[in-house]
């Protein structure tokens, strides 16, 4: 991976270097466009918890980048490269992303310096535990001020430690499960939040290519069907998006790239197979369908139609931008491709679906997540058997016609049980991501149409979400 990096920014300059280039296209006062760019808060907590016979310290970080509106919101992530930097680029990207996608939250985000893999499930809950007890009591986390949510090295199981650790912190607390999103189903948690994420890159690519232009842009054709796709990084974000890709839109995926080396078959690769298979092995080594490559970074510069990088940040670099063959690329991870890269692809014509919009579909199940908890009732519940009596009614009177016609007109077979069903939370869940992911898009679209000094999609997903902040702001009269 080190490549020649020379002069290359950091994660927290590039997010900033790309503010910077939407703003100098916008009209907003000096002292508004400094409110925005800055955090305004980092907490960094150092906290023991007694482990093998000694008490080991940790560090963690929770960071507030913007309070336009409240709860703020952001997953914390658990990996030994966590630090302050970090987690402030991290906590502005969540102020844009909620804004892009309309989600009525500020952006936060969290971390712990800490190698999950290093500790066994019992260590691992007394140190989250502990954790959410120094955010809690500092009101960082809170239902009402600031909502985390999984992120890297974190999932459910963290989320329902974490959301027990506040609610007997907080016993009299009739909102106590809001205080943060991504947990399990019977900790109330919602359906199709941990597919949320792969979820949103499914819907953001289908928007993509509902719109010839855009697909013209990126030098392609057609529709999803028998495009050619690369996923680096197989974790939850990278997994499901391939999954759904390859089964729904017939997409093949031809190349996965993992921490211990990539495979790679022109024929498409399967998808559940492989990620059964790095279960079982800890890591794609020696699965039999596929030429396996332990330098995986040079599997991103194979050819395909369609890269998703959806791990680690700064992957695409200036060390490699230029061997990247996708003429797209969409952003599964945050900050995928750091700024020097972002210019080198740019000008050779490859088009970006940028993170901030492409993988806000965690953020966006989040919030339902979040106002299911608060109005304490899953979706569905009240209108599902409602709408399923409406939809027999006309069922009752095509069967009606179907009587009275005879051979001469008959129900379509599989009209009738498809109708008549009523949606439950996860079809709500879909829909509602769907028509996000969508209508954010064509914000975005609008600008990179319409206006010349816009060139790309990231810049004009910035000045949408940049102009949602201002407006939130010029509202409160700050």
């Amino acid at each position: 991976m080190s490549m020649t990096r020379t002069n290359e920014p950091s994660f927290r300059e590039s997010v900033d270097l790309m503010f910077n280039r939407a703003v100098a296209l916008m009209d907003l006062p000096p002292g508004l466009e400094e409110k925005i760019r800055v955090c305004n808060a980092t907490y960094t907590v150092r906290f023991g918890v007694r482990l093998r016979g000694q008490i080991q310290t940790f560090v963690g970080y929770r960071s507030v980048h913007s309070e336009h509106m409240e709860p703020v919101k952001g997953g914390i992530r658990f990996a030994p490269s966590v630090n302050q930097d970090e987690v402030e680029a991290l906590a502005a990207l969540m102020t844009y992303k909620c804004a892009l996608v309309e989600a009525p939250f500020g952006g936060s985000k969290g971390g712990l310096c800490i190698d999950p893999r290093q500790y066994d499930e019992h260590e691992l809950e007394q140190i989250t535990r502990r954790f959410a007890y120094e955010l809690a009591k500092r009101d960082l986390i809170h239902p009402s001020q600031n909502v985390p949510a999984p992120d890297m090295g974190t999932g459910e199981r963290e989320m329902a430690w974490i959301a027990d650790q506040y609610a007997r912190m907080n016993t009299t607390d009739i909102n106590a499960r809001a205080c943060v999103t991504g947990k399990p189903l019977n900790a109330g948690g919602i359906s199709g939040r941990v597919e949320a994420t792969g979820r949103g890159v499914q819907y953001a690519l289908r928007e993509f290519f509902r719109d010839p232009r855009d697909v013209a842009k990126a030098g392609l054709s057609g529709s999803l069907d028998g495009k050619r796709v690369i996923v680096q990084g197989l974790g939850n974000v990278g997994y499901h998006a391939a999954k759904f890709l390859q089964e729904e839109d017939g997409s093949k995926i031809v190349g996965i790239i993992e921490r211990d080396g990539a495979l790679y078959n022109p024929d498409g690769l399967d998808v559940e197979g492989v990620r059964n298979w790095i279960v079982k092995h800890g890591g794609v080594t020696g699965y039999p369908d596929a030429t396996h490559t332990a330098e995986g970074g040079a599997v991103m510069e194979e050819d395909c139609d369609i890269l998703i990088p959806a791990a680690l940040e700064g992957v695409i670099h200036l060390g490699n931008a230029a061997n990247i063959k996708a003429p797209l690329i969409i952003e599964a991870a945050n900050g995928p491709v750091t700024a020097g890269a972002d210019e080198i692809l740019r000008k050779k014509g490859c088009v970006i679906i940028p993170d901030m919009y492409a993988n806000a579909g965690g953020v966006t199940v989040s919030y339902f997540e979040w106002v299911k908890n608060l109005s304490h009732i899953r979706f569905g519940r009240m209108q599902r058997r409602q709408e399923e009596a409406r939809h027999q009614l006309v069922i009752d009177e095509l069967e009606r016609l179907d009587r009275y016609l005879g051979d001469a007109w008959s129900m379509t077979p599989e009209f009738k049980q498809k109708y008549l069903r009523g949606a439950d939370e996860l079809e709500l869940v879909r829909s509602g991501l769907d028509d996000t992911m969508r209508i954010a898009y064509q914000s975005m679209r609008e600008i990179w149409h319409d206006r010349a000094d816009v060139e790309d999609l990231r810049t004009a997903a910035y000045l949408v979400s940049i102009n949602k902040v201002a407006a939130s702001y010029r509202a409160k009269g700050l």
